[in-house]
């Protein structure tokens, strides 16, 4: 196994609204700004957010984080955002729209945020969503305006197995680990297949920490050997340091010693 093909990166959705198998409330402005220098000072180049964590909010406080950075600071990054869901503000809720108006709408709105994207995923993906005209239309868009590392971030087998087969696609998001491993087979044909993978929900939004370590909760995920990135949801920079320092644990343990 390769390790050195999997990075660890941070995903952004607890800066923007709370989250986690025990939800907490969403950090302030500064809170926000000192996990992502601190994540940054970690070597933390690979960074996940979405239009619909908070209306806005998780894109908005990282877009105003990467604007403070030296050109060659954020070049070294991976900026990885959504289309396809949407946020309520009367509700103070997201919702699914996958027309190309919405998509269109978004994608503007995010880039205007964030400055530059690198890799876009569709949100709230639907075999039906994969097979639509309008989706088809918003990746076209994309590649407009510059955005070529596209893919679905899916939650059931068949968007993924659909994904796998499709050449337009060159990442995916889902999420793998040892209290939900459904998606083994499917990251095997991606790695095969040379997709770039980004796994969410390592620990099983903490629920999976009560069982095992987080060394263990790593090590199981690479062992499938893809290229890509494992999440890591927290919003306190003193759990990705102890995240941090596990992935590098799980990693050294998993390299065979000469």
């Amino acid at each position: 196994m390769n390790s050195t093909a999997i990075q660890l990166g941070l995903g952004l959705i607890g800066i923007g609204k709370p989250w986690g198998h025990v939800p907490h409330s969403v950090p302030s402005e500064a809170q926000a700004r000192e996990l992502l220098a601190g994540a940054l000072e970690m070597g933390i180049c690979y960074f996940d957010t979405a239009p619909s964590y908070g209306d806005g909010v998780s894109e908005a406080r990282l877009g105003c984080f990467l604007a403070s950075l030296t050109p060659a600071e954020r070049n070294r990054l991976t900026i990885a955002t959504k289309m396809g869901e949407h946020w309520n503000a009367d509700r103070g809720e997201p919702f699914a729209d996958h027309s190309f108006e919405a998509l269109r709408r978004s994608l503007d709105a995010s880039l205007g945020r964030l400055g530059r994207i690198d890799i876009l995923q569709l949100h709230k993906t639907t075999p039906a969503a994969l097979a639509s005209d309008d989706v088809a239309k918003g990746w076209e868009y994309a590649r407009s305006l510059g955005i070529v590392r596209i893919g679905p971030s899916v939650s059931d087998g068949a968007s993924a197995s659909l994904a796998v087969a499709d050449p337009r696609y060159s990442v995916m998001q889902l999420p793998f680990n040892q209290a939900d491993p459904s998606f083994a087979s499917i990251l095997e044909g991606a790695r095969e297949r040379g997709m770039w993978i980004a796994v969410n929900r390592p620990f099983a939004m903490g629920a999976l920490l009560a069982e095992v370590d987080k060394v263990s909760a790593f090590r199981f995920i690479l062992d499938r050997a893809f290229t890509g990135v494992i999440l890591s949801g927290t919003t306190s920079p003193r759990h990705l340091r102890e995240n941090l320092a596990a992935f590098r644990g799980a990693g050294a343990a998993a390299r065979p010693t000469v």
